[in-house]
Order: C-alpha cells, then structure tokens, then sequence
C-alpha cells in the first residue's frame, strides 16, 4: 500500500470513528434522559424553547446594532472613538448570536428526526389496526407542524447575512474612516439598514409567534415520542 493510500485509509477510518462517537453520543443522552422520564418528545420541546429564546435574544441584539449605527451616522457630541466601539462590540454579540440560533435550529432538527423515525419504526408493534391509525396520524400531524416551524426559524436566520454583511461592511469602514466625512457618506445608507433589520425582526417575531404555538400544542397534547 502507498504511502498516499495509507493516508486516505487512514481519514477514512478517523471520519468513520467521528461519525459512530457521534451517533453513539446521541443514543447514550436520549438513555440518559429517558432514565429521568424525559423522552426525545420532551427533548424536541426544549430545544424548540432553546431556539427561540436565542432567536428573540437575537432580534433584541439587532435593534441595538441599528441603533448604535445610528447614533454614529448621526453624530451629536459625545466621543465618536467610544460609540464606534459600542457599535463594534454589538456587531460581534449580532454575530455570534446569529451562530447560536443557527446551531439551535440544527438541533432542533436532528433530535425532530430521530424522533419521527423512532416513532414510525414503533406504528409496526401495534396489534390494535385502530390505535396504529390513529398514532399515523398524530405522527403526520406533528412532523408536518415540526417542518413548519423549522422552515419558518430557517426563512428568518436567512435574513441575517443579508443585514450582517452591509452593517459588517460599514463598521470596518468607520474603523479607518472615523470622521464628518465618513459620517456624511453613510447618513443616507441608514434607512437601508435599518429597513434590513425591521425586515428581519419581523421575521424573527413571525417565527417565535409560530415557536409559542407549537410549544403550547405540544404540551397540551402530549403525543409523541
């Protein structure tokens, strides 16, 4: 064997043994939890409450970010050094906020999967041909509300690149171009920005509307996992 295929053998057996940890990862929680009476149901409806905190912890980090560009745009009086910190220090909390609803919808996602496919895999160990309709039923219902709400938070984090990137651009502008001139240039690009970001409030408000609701049915009906 050469040198480049032990290589490649190699990599293939490293990604191999990353992907059974992972997996193995998941079923020793999803053990773990159902030990404390906590089954992938229960795990769905968490993490669903996860992301929409962070996706309102989000649209609150936005409105400061706007409202620091503001105050730079619009200067008057006070240090300008000091706002343009504010503002760099909001666009970096914007961004990783941004990278942690991000990570919040994937896990919705993942354990919504493994959920749907236990429980289709269970319809087979029904002896009572009307319970087993009625449970297809309820897992129909529920994976299409699950899928709707992970393409709703999925349509609003879309929206954020297109708010970070002019906001990210003007900032490293204001980093070397601290002065009127500067200031004068990007007055006119406010309302731009700014509709950008109400754009994606209202998105994120429309997607944590639709996280309430699914919360609240859930809970009430109990079906599932």
């Amino acid at each position: 064997m050469t040198l480049l295929a032990r290589r490649r053998s190699l990599v293939l057996l490293v990604l191999a043994a990353a992907a059974t940890a992972a997996l193995g990862c998941d079923s020793l929680y999803y053990k773990a939890m159902q030990k404390i009476g906590k089954e992938k149901r229960d795990i769905l409806v968490k993490r669903v409450k996860d992301a929409r905190a962070s996706q309102d912890e989000a649209q609150k980090e936005f409105k400061t970010a706007i409202e620091r560009f503001r105050q730079i745009v619009q200067f008057d009086g006070g240090s300008l050094e000091e706002k343009y910190k504010k503002l760099n220090d909001e666009l970096q909390r914007s961004e990783d906020r941004s990278n942690e609803v991000k990570g919040r919808i994937g896990a919705v996602r993942d354990v919504s999967k493994d959920l749907f496919d236990e429980w289709n895999g269970e319809l087979k160990k029904y002896s009572d041909p009307a319970l087993r309709q009625e449970s297809e039923r309820e897992l129909r219902d529920t994976r299409r509300r699950t899928e709707a709400l992970i393409a709703s938070m999925a349509r609003a984090h879309a929206r954020v690149e297109p708010v970070l990137k002019p906001l990210r651009d003007r900032v490293l502008f204001l980093k070397h171009n601290l002065n009127a001139r500067a200031l004068g240039s990007l007055t006119k690009e406010l309302d731009t920005v700014r509709t950008g970001v109400d754009e994606l409030v209202a998105d994120m408000q429309r997607s944590i509307a639709e996280a309430d609701a699914f919360i609240a049915s859930m809970e009430k009906s109990g079906t599932g996992g």
